[in-house]
Formats: C-alpha cells, structure tokens, sequence
C-alpha cells in the first residue's frame, strides 16, 4: 500500500497553498535522523520541527514557536531511544502528528499537545509536569489523548473504551482532532503490521473515527482515512480504482479547460474569484462510478470557486448559471442552511457546449478552510484556561461543541450496557444529516434526518416524554410517528397522567439514541403495560341510554313519520330536506349534507320539512383525543354539566395514540349546542370535537 498513492498531498491541485509555496512532502527518515542530533542551538528551532513553524506560520503569522521549541526538546529527550516497529526514531510520529496539525491551520496549544500527547503514556513524564511548565490547558489536552491513547481496540473492549472516547472528545473537541491525526499517520505507516493486525484497525477506522472526522468537519483528514482503509479492506476495488485513473491521466482532462472558461467569466463580470481544479480522492471516485457506471473525463474532478464575501458566493452562482446551462437536481445551497459539521458551500453543476457535466463547489475562503479543517480551524475554544480542570473528571462544556455531540454526551450516561451503547453509536454517527426544528416556545432542536415527533419530545422532554399523547406540526395536529422536516414547528402536548407511559411501537418511530433509550427502559420496568398496546384491537366500547323523545321537525306530508339523518345529525335552526324513503318515513338531511347531493342526483324530489316550536333537539358529536384513562368519565362529566341527556355512546379502540368518540345527544335547548361542543374540547386530551 502507499500512502503517496492515497494522500491528498499527492495531487497538487488540490492543495493550492502546497504548490505555492513549493514545499516538498515531509521526509519521515531524515527527520528523524535530525531529531536524533538535537538543535545546534539554544537561541532557534531545532531543524527536525522547522516544517512545523513554517506551516504555523503560515496560518498565523504572529504565533510566539517559543512554546514550540520546549514541546518538542521535551518530546525528544523523553521519546529519545523508543523506535517505530518501522524502524524510525519515534520522534517522527508525534512530529509528524503535529505536522498535520499544523498544515490545517491548529493553533499553538493544539500543536504544544501534539508534540507531547505520548509523553506521558509511553515514557517517564507526568501531567504535573506538562502542567507545570506548559500550562493547565496543554495538561488537559494532553491528559485526555492520554486516556484515548488507552482504548484497546479488541472487540470485547471497544463498547465502553469509545466511550471514554467521547466523554474525552466532549470536555475539548482538540483532543479528538489530535487523535484523528495521529490515527491518519499510524495508518499512513500501516504496512509494517501483520493483515490480520491491519484490517482490525482499518475497520475500527472505519466504524468510528472517519464518522466522527465527517462530524468534526475534518474533511481533509476524513478523505484520506476513507482512502487508506479503502485500500487495507477493498484491495481488489482499490486496485480496479487506481486503474481507472491512471487511464484517465493518459487522457485528456476536459475540467482545466472548463475551469479557464469560468476563469474568463468571472473576470468579464468583475468578479476577484480563485478557480482550481480539485481532483476525486479514491473512494470518492469509487462511489461515483458505482453510481453512473461509465465515467467521462470530467467525473474525475470537481472545480472549486474561492471568492472574498458570502454575497460573491451567489454572484457566481447567477453568472454560472446565466453563462452556462445549469443542472437544476444538482444545486444546493449549505450557505443558508449549513451541515451539522460547519460546512457551507454552494453545489452546482453546469453542462458545456461539448456536452460535459461539470460539478461546480462555490465558497468563501474562510468556507474553505473550514470545509477542510472543520473543528481544527476554530482554534481555542476557551478565553479562560480552567484553574484545576486537569486534576479531576469534572466536565468542562466547549462553547464549540457541536449539537450532535452534546446529544451523545448526553445519552451515552444512560445507555444501560455497553452492547446497547456500541450498537446505538455506529447507528448515530452513520446519520449524514441533521435538521433544525423550531419548538412552540421559540426555541431549537437539533435532530438527525428523519427524527420524528418522538424524537423531538425526548431532546425537549427527556423522560418527562413518555406521557406525550400528541404533537402539532406547523399548526396541525399529527401523530407522534410523523417525521419532521427541517425548519418544522413542533408544538408537543403532554398528558396530566403521570402514570401514561409511551407505546411499544414508539421504537419503530425512534431515531435518536435518546428516545430509544429512554423508551427501552420505561418498557422493561413496565411489561404489563407494553403488552397491554401489542394486544389485539378491541371492538368499539358501546354505552346507550335511555331514549329521548321523537323528532322535533315537521315534513309537508300528512301523518308521515319524520326521522332526523344520523349522517349529518340535523338541529335548529340548520336548513333542513326531507326525502320519502321506504315506508313512507321522511328523512331529514341538513342541505349541505352529501346524501342530499346524492338523493336529486338519482331524481329524488325532496320534502319540504320545518322545524317544531319546541327547542329541544338531538345530535351526534364526534370527539377526537388523545387517549388516556379516566377520558370517558371526564367526557360524560362535560356534558352532563350543560344539562344535555347522552342516548348513546361508542369509543373506538385508541389508533396510534388517539381516540374517537361519537356521542348522540339529547340537548333541551338547541341553543346550547356551541357551549356543549366548547366544553367538551376543554376536556385535557381533546383537540376536536364535531358534528357528525
């Protein structure tokens, strides 16, 4: 395997700023024979790091490499002796781990961890030390690589170790970045170790640590573990891949040409742009010919558009898409609505006169160093270094975390076994998309792509959650199960039984670690209950009471019976008409009631019908509800209250949650009917009540 083959590194156009300053890749042996001869002297840089204060410097240009040139005296002497399985000083590696670093634009502290992260696990220094000459917050840094350094990637040991990982990678998202880094370069140096040793570390690259590069927004780092592991676990594929461009590279590439005419457009239209052509990386170039098949010439590149501001952004965008014809199903805008790792970018692509498809990424520069360095380019993410933070397991909270990082930090101290927590992690960092819902009081959500109701009750809830009955979605009532697009507005209604628990079948609807934890868990301490919502659906509850009186309208036809509609439950002063059905009986229909369509539409004549003097009447009501116990008590309390008489009753067995109710009424003034129907809606748990 060579890493020169996979590295990003190894197509200079896509790192412009590498071929600019025309500096050659890092020599890993003869940095290590400098490293082994010291500084010639005391007053500069030790010759073995200088890659590093170049690469500093070139992100910060003021940064003091004082602190550097401790760090790495420190490193030296305590690593001095200790040998790579590959041969090497072991100096190289915490200098090349720094290295990475510090070409993606990490700050000071971060590179002071970097040179001294394995110091204190592998040779005689202590935190104490590191704390007293370098600080408080290089000690903490140090001290939780130096817990991940631990992690013993065996099977049995990976639940509870990458657990540790992310409390770790929570308290300060630096000790994750210097952990990536130090895994790409041990990947990078992967060949000295036995295949069997190889694929175990590749796929946990895989599981765990390339998910979260993609949520840190590391991309730079992402892509090139994607490429290594690609080529430990897929050799075959890798080798067809690597094939397929190195015949592309004898070929004629038609994205420079492309990218010289967006060049010329951008300049006629005044627009101060840089245009580079960005090469696929191997499982990138993988992916896309599984997706299309027969790859052209310009699927092996993208161009990349760097402007100054965000309004240049869509300045480009209008004069690529009036210059050239777009493709509308490939547009995107992360600018407005940017990923839950930080990137933002216009995507776009545009078809040529020669019949090419060009993929076009517009961003800013500062877009850009944040695309490919995500967490890294935030630099320190503390004003105020924590006094003792290093001396217990107190956790500190980064005002950079991420959402979904402060929603696995959250969770992961309920997961009841290790098992659960490994299983549930690699389903949470699978998910590529977030969405931001709004709740009722004006607040935010954050869920993963596909959350639903009951996934945004138990991020606002907690466990509060599980006597949720019902949820509004943008005004309208839905069910708990209804997914959620982003930018929804979600209004959650709780029931005031705090005996109500959540349904079996809220885990078929569950996305988020959370919810499906806290479901679990409430489900195991009550079986009887989560039997009870898996049994087979009862037939309708029926109650009827005492009959009222006869119908209180009128048909023009002498000594005919009348009988209201049980459709539409006629009641005055409702316009009313009456059909002879068989019998001679007179139906009464309200005249917006669809029988009454029906009926003239075969020919029926209608009846004329008016309404006795007396006021008492009756009617039908619909109620829907959320169910819970004690409902129908609460429902007949309502209505008995407003003096009406309940002839009969059926309740419908509760479908997700919700209950229906139909009511037929004997009310002694039809007057009252609004009261009656605004009473029973106040019952908790009712959100409609209607006529039948």
């Amino acid at each position: 395997m060579s890493a020169e083959a996979t590295n990003p590194e190894a197509h200079p156009e896509a790192r412009p700023e590498l071929r600019r300053r025309g500096r050659s890749r890092l020599d890993l042996r003869r940095l290590g024979r400098a490293a082994l001869l010291g500084p010639t002297s005391r007053d500069r840089l030790p010759d073995a790091i200088g890659h590093v204060a170049e690469a500093h410097r070139a992100h910060h240009p003021d940064a003091d490499l004082s602190i550097l040139r401790r760090a790495y005296l420190l490193a030296e002497t305590s690593h001095r002796g200790q040998m790579r399985k590959s041969g090497e000083p072991y100096i190289t590696h915490p200098l090349a781990v720094t290295l990475i670093l510090a070409e993606l634009g990490a700050e000071t502290t971060t590179l002071t961890a970097s040179l001294l992260h394995d110091t204190v696990e592998d040779t005689d220094v202590t935190l104490d030390q590191v704390r007293e000459e370098f600080g408080d917050e290089v000690c903490f840094i140090v001290d939780g690589v130096t817990k991940v350094e631990k992690i013993d990637y065996g099977a049995a040991a990976e639940p509870e170790t990458f657990r540790k990982m992310l409390v770790a990678t929570g308290n300060d998202v630096r000790v994750m970045s210097i952990k990536l880094a130090d895994r790409l370069h041990n990947m990078r140096t992967l060949g000295v170790m036995r295949p069997d040793k190889q694929a175990r570390i590749a796929k946990v690259t895989r599981d765990v640590l390339i998910p979260l590069a993609e949520r840190l927004g590391v991309q730079a780092l992402k892509t090139e573990l994607e490429d290594l592991v690609f080529a430990i676990l897929h050799p075959e594929e890798y080798e067809e891949t690597r094939a397929l461009i190195a015949a592309h590279a004898g070929e004629r590439d038609p994205l420079p040409g492309i990218a010289d005419s967006v060049r010329g457009v951008l300049r006629d239209a005044g627009i101060a742009a840089e245009v580079v052509v960005r090469p696929r990386h191997f499982v990138s170039v993988h992916r896309i010919s599984r997706k299309r098949g027969e790859l052209r010439g310009s699927d092996f590149g993208r161009v990349l558009i760097l402007v100054g501001e965000n309004a240049d952004c869509y300045a480009v965008l209008g004069e690529l898409h009036t210059c050239f014809t777009p493709v509308v199903s490939e547009f995107k805008d992360f600018i407005a609505s940017p990923k839950f790792n930080l990137y933002q970018s216009l995507h776009t692509a545009v078809a040529t006169s020669e019949g090419y498809v060009a993929e076009v990424i517009v961003r800013t520069r500062q877009m850009h160093r944040v695309a490919e360095a995500g967490v890294v380019a935030l630099g320190n993410p503390y004003t105020t270094p924590p006094a003792e933070a290093a001396e217990g397991d107190e956790e500190r909270v980064d005002p950079t975390r991420p959402g979904w990082l402060s929603r696995l930090l959250d969770w992961q101290q309920s997961a009841p076994d290790p098992d659960t927590f490994w299983t549930v992690l690699r389903a949470e960092l699978a998910q590529d998309r977030e969405i931001t819902v709004f709740r009722a009081d004006g607040g935010t959500l954050g869920l993963p792509g596909g959350a639903s109701c009951i996934d945004a009750a138990y991020a606002q809830y907690g466990e509060a959650a599980h006597s949720c009955i019902g949820a509004r979605v943008n005004g309208r009532l839905t069910s708990l199960s209804s997914r959620l697009s982003d930018g929804d507005t979600v209004q959650l209604l709780l029931s005031h039984d705090a005996a109500s628990g959540p349904a079996a079948d809220w885990l078929d609807h569950a996305k988020t670690p959370a919810a499906r934890i806290a479901i679990s868990g409430w489900l195991q301490i009550h079986p009887d209950s989560a039997a009870a919502t898996t049994t087979a659906a009862r037939a309708p509850l029926s109650v009827v009471g005492a009959r009222g009186g006869g119908a209180n309208a009128v048909a023009d036809l002498p000594d005919a019976p009348v009988r209201l509609a049980g459709c539409c439950t006629p009641v005055p002063p409702d316009a009313v008409a009456g059909f002879v059905v068989r019998g001679g009986a007179v139906t009464v229909h309200r005249v917006h009631c669809a029988a009454v369509a029906q009926m003239r539409a075969v020919g029926r004549t209608s009846v004329a019908v008016h309404w006795r003097a007396t006021a008492d009447c009756r009617v039908t009501l619909l109620a829907e509800s959320f169910g819970r116990p004690h409902l129908l008590a609460d429902l007949t309390e309502a209505i008995a209250r407003e003096g009406v008489e309940v002839v009969s009753a059926t309740v419908e067995p509760p479908v997700e949650q919700r209950v229906r109710h139909s009511y037929t009424l004997q009310l002694p003034d039809a007057m009252g009917l609004p009261a009656l129907m605004r009473a029973m809606r106040d019952v908790p748990g009712v959100y409609d009540v209607s006529r039948a």
